[in-house]
């Protein structure tokens, strides 16, 4: 560790090994786990406020983002005891209309930044994104790694970028997407977990949801316990973000329970982990409402943006 208390790439240039066949098989066990009815409900709140409500297409409009932020204001407005969600992620041109439309509210804006989903540009290109999303009133950052830098190991380029990021971002957040799907393997996973964690990031992500595989729980559980190594080590909290491919609430709740016996119930909050998911959010308020009423309501009886 440096004089100033940041972390040196030194610092976690050799982590532990992972071993692939125990953290599959305590993924296994822990999926196993049931839970009562009670408990249930609220793990399906929990999960519902979790949620970073996500639009990131290329013929996203204004009228979407403002339909995407209503929903997010408003759930289920006949069902009133439901939490709001964690955030609206949408990509730079949007997030205006974003901040507007939630003005007033507690979810927060997030953006996508550093030439999202590939990050093949420019530091100073990334940097300009970064201050421009920022400066809109972006409350959150989701930068992608360089992977081909990161796979060619050049581990200082890729902690000294974010590094960069993270001090671009200035009061906002910075999530820091790995793209896990193609680091290859658990080992590259926690590596790059460490190096994002060392440089500053705020939260470390999986995926950006356009590749696969995109988020799994084997991954997870490897940036987990990066998470959980170094809060151990230095006192910090960072956070987590599941991104890509959980769309129902059951797969939503085993990863609460990774959560809970990983990282402990601090972690069980928006502040500290999030699901990068929209169709997610439907789900939840189906077994909600099944939860509470007794009967499933149609798909089609919520909106789909």
């Amino acid at each position: 560790m440096s004089n100033n208390g940041r972390m040196v790439l030194s610092d976690f240039i050799n982590p532990p090994p992972v071993d692939q066949i125990g953290i599959e098989e305590r993924v296994a066990r822990l999926n196993k786990r049931s839970i009562k009815k009670k408990s249930k409900i609220s793990a399906l709140k929990l999960a519902l406020s979790m949620i970073d409500l996500t639009t990131l297409e290329g013929k996203d409009s204004k009228g979407k983002v403002r339909q995407l932020c209503n929903k997010a204001l408003h759930l289920h407005d006949s069902f009133p005891d439901l939490p709001h969600v964690a955030a609206i992620c949408v990509y730079p041109p949007m997030v205006p209309t974003a901040v507007e439309c939630l003005s007033g509210s507690n979810v927060k804006v997030a953006s996508v930044a550093t030439a999202f989903p590939s990050g093949m540009t420019s530091l100073q290109t990334k940097l300009s994104e970064v201050r421009r999303v920022v400066r809109m009133g972006a409350d959150e950052v989701d930068m992608v790694i360089s992977r081909g830098a990161f796979l060619r190991g050049k581990y200082k380029f890729v902690f000294d970028e974010i590094a960069s990021v993270k001090e671009a971002c200035g009061e906002a957040h910075l999530k820091v997407i790995l793209e896990t799907g193609e680091l290859n393997t658990l080992d590259n996973v926690r590596l790059a977990s460490d190096i994002a964690i060392g440089a500053g990031a705020d939260f470390i992500k999986t995926s950006t949801g356009k590749i696969q595989p995109a988020s799994t729980q084997p991954v997870a559980l490897v940036m987990m316990q990066a998470i959980r190594d170094h809060y151990f080590k230095t006192g910090k909290k960072v956070g987590l973000k599941a991104a890509g491919g959980i769309s129902n609430a059951k797969t939503a709740i085993q990863y609460l329970v990774l959560v809970k016996e990983t990282l402990g119930v601090d972690w069980l909050t928006p502040d500290l982990f999030r699901f990068g998911a929209s169709s997610l959010a439907n789900d939840l308020l189906m077994q909600i409402l099944k939860q509470t009423e007794g009967v499933y309501q149609s798909a089609n009886y919520f909106s789909k943006d």
